[in-house]
């Protein structure tokens, strides 16, 4: 297993459990035109927990690639609220909230390279 493969797999395992030990903090970034936000906090969470431990397994890694990708899609409105609403999201500069839009589009050609090809 390569080292991209698992640094892919904790950092997705890891990002997917905060959203259980800070729902919170992902409810706020929730585009509001969404119902259920409690919800949708933790099946995004579920998603890259299982997204991020399947890549960490040769018979389910280009499974969980793919996986990964259409999680980073559906989320990305949430990363779009923050940055077209920064005032709501004041403990970060508006600069790295419009940043924060293309490493999407890093993370996303991260699974592919690593997983999903």
């Amino acid at each position: 297993m390569s080292r991209a493969s698992v640094a892919l797999g904790v950092t997705f395992t890891v990002a997917g459990a905060l959203h259980f030990a800070r729902p919170r903090m992902y409810e706020a970034i929730m585009p509001r035109y969404l119902p259920a936000h409690r919800e949708l906090v933790y099946a995004s969470g579920v998603a890259e927990i299982a997204g991020g431990v399947g890549v960490l397994h040769p018979k389910t890694r280009r499974l969980a690639g793919w996986w990964l990708i259409a999680t980073l899609l559906a989320i990305f409105p949430a990363n779009v609220e923050m940055a077209v609403h920064a005032e709501r999201f004041k403990q970060f500069p508006p600069a790295a909230l419009w940043g924060r839009l293309p490493l999407q589009g890093v993370l996303i050609a991260w699974a592919w390279l690593t997983a999903a090809r």
